[in-house]
């Protein structure tokens, strides 16, 4: 209800008690939603402070507030010098009207998404400045015009048979939940009559109360059960709104994204663990193809040329196992096969054991940082911890219009640039040193990156479906096999003066991939 004419009612006469016979000596802006007045009096300095971008309209009146050395404009500059008269609400209507001594008058819109800050020279119909251009309307507007009539006699209720929206369009939501839960709607005319009159004598009581429903932190004139606060002053209550919505409300948004991310790389390590876990241990359980190729070899004589599948003893397990040659196959090609797999398979079951080990590491690295993000309490805090930790902050955190498409490959996260320009932007402000660079060789495309995140190495496998990714996003995805380079990120440098993209690469190794593009197997984060 803090934007409505019922609470700014209150609320204008106690920043006419406050404001009165204070001087503007200075009007700023650091953010593109937020305007500030400092000004000085009697009883030392006062601030306007209104946040007019929806939907975080609010107004606040602190004694202190820290203005940036940097990225700080100054504007009404028209303003600095001139006194407060008083301050008054428009007519039913959401809006307030600081009166100066000049005669000049300094206007708050509160219109939600069309809310504005307007100056008006004495006697102008039209504003001289105004905080939000984008809203066009407002150039011509007449604060003369913002003072509205209400008929609210029981005529004109019966007349609009008892439609709320038409009688009292100054409701805000809060009432208008506390006559949907009277029953409103159901009433007779007379009882409707009286419901409203009962809202109308509660909403005259000078009693502010801080709740919050479905989520969101509100202002109520109403008795609240539930209230989180309240307060008989309307500037201490609009001050602490401002205070526990935006200030606190913004930073437990940052920090539960930031969390939320953690925990959902977090969730994905598990996941991986628990997956590769399994599959090391059936690995290691079953029989290596090396004892097949053993019996195979004991038994080199039981094979003649029309006999393509023989029978044998597994002297390994004591039972019978049949083996069957391709045509034109030989028993010795089987073995050497066999013997093949048992190798790769030892390497994977190596890598597998390396990999897991650095995802363990991992793990504990996430849950860690996890326990020390719950610790932080305000913003600054948070923004030392996202200093310290600037290196393991999660992909997911990501803008929406980060310069690259985000993939998973085996628990890996993979960035693809989306442009030239963003292949550059992706080099210079997101990647580190220790992470593989990978592009297709000697034809335009997109640069890519894996994310070694403190892994002693990548899985072949990763690096080969990272390849193919860079060489589905580059002019040779048609081709059946393309060349792709690897290399770590700190030996790819930008030539000064060169076109976007443009890199030098002091060291490489290049690798054949077919061209892939994104599915199954690369889970998108986001794109």
């Amino acid at each position: 209800m803090h934007l409505t004419y019922h609470f700014l009612r209150f609320l204008a006469p106690a920043l006419s008690d406050s404001f009165a016979g204070n001087t503007i000596v200075a009007c700023f802006s650091q953010s593109k939603d937020e305007l500030v007045f400092e000004t000085e009096g009697p009883e030392g300095t006062l601030f306007i402070r209104a946040h007019l971008l929806p939907p975080q309209v609010y107004l606040s009146f602190p004694s202190q507030f820290h203005r940036a050395k940097r990225n700080s404009v100054s504007l009404f500059e028209s303003l600095i010098g001139e006194q407060i008269r008083s301050c008054r609400v428009f007519a039913n209507e959401r809006a307030l009207k600081f009166e100066l001594l000049s005669g000049k008058v300094l206007v708050f819109k509160l219109h939600g998404n069309r809310s504005n800050c307007l100056l008006y020279l004495p006697e102008a119909t039209e504003p001289e400045v105004w905080f939000r251009n984008i809203i066009s309307e407002d150039k011509i507007l007449d604060w003369r015009t913002l003072d509205r009539q209400l008929d609210l006699s029981l005529e004109q209720f019966i007349q609009l048979e008892g439609n709320v929206s038409q009688f009292l369009p100054t409701l805000g939501p809060v009432p208008r939940a506390w006559l949907k839960q009277k029953g409103y709607l159901e009433l007779n005319l007379d009882a409707k009559w009286g419901l409203i009159q009962e809202l109308l004598d509660l909403l005259d009581s000078p009693l502010y109360a801080l709740v919050e429903k479905e989520g969101e932190l509100l202002l109520s004139l109403l008795p609240e059960a539930e209230a989180k606060a309240t307060y008989a002053n309307p500037i201490q209550a609009s001050n602490e709104l401002f205070y526990q919505a935006l200030v606190l409300g913004s930073f437990e948004k940052e920090k539960n994204s930031l969390l939320k991310s953690y925990q959902d790389q977090l969730k994905r390590t598990e996941a991986y663990l628990k997956k590769s876990g399994e599959k090391l241990q059936e690995l290691k359980n079953s029989p290596p193809p090396s004892q097949l190729a053993d019996v195979l070899m004991a038994h080199l004589h039981e094979f003649e040329e029309s006999n393509r599948e023989v029978e044998l003893d597994n002297f390994y397990t004591g039972e019978k196992v049949k083996i069957s040659l391709k045509p034109n196959q030989k028993p010795q090609d089987l073995a050497a096969s066999l013997y093949r797999k048992s190798k790769n398979r030892q390497m994977e079951i190596d890598q597998l054991e390396k990999t897991l080990a650095a995802k363990k590491v991992q793990a504990q690295s996430l849950q860690s940082l996890l326990d020390r993000l719950q610790e932080a309490q305000d913003f600054r805090a948070l923004k030392e911890f996202k200093k310290e930790h600037k290196e393991d902050l999660p992909v997911s955190k990501m803008e929406v219009s980060s310069p690259f498409k985000v993939f998973e490959v085996e628990g890996y996260t993979v960035w693809v640039g989306k442009s030239a320009k963003d292949n550059d932007e992706m080099l210079r402000n997101f990647v580190h040193k220790d992470d593989l660079w990978l592009h297709a060789r000697q034809v335009p495309g997109s640069h890519v990156v894996i994310r070694r995140k403190g892994m002693p190495t990548v899985p072949e496998k990763v690096v080969e479906r990272a390849a193919s990714l860079a060489a589905f996003y580059s002019k040779l995805k048609t081709d059946s096999l393309s060349p792709v380079i690897v290399t770590e990120v700190k030996f790819v440098r930008k030539v000064k003066g060169s076109s976007p993209g443009s890199v030098v690469v002091d060291r490489e190794k290049v690798i054949l991939v077919a061209p892939k593009g994104p599915d199954q197997d690369t889970l998108p984060s986001n794109s």
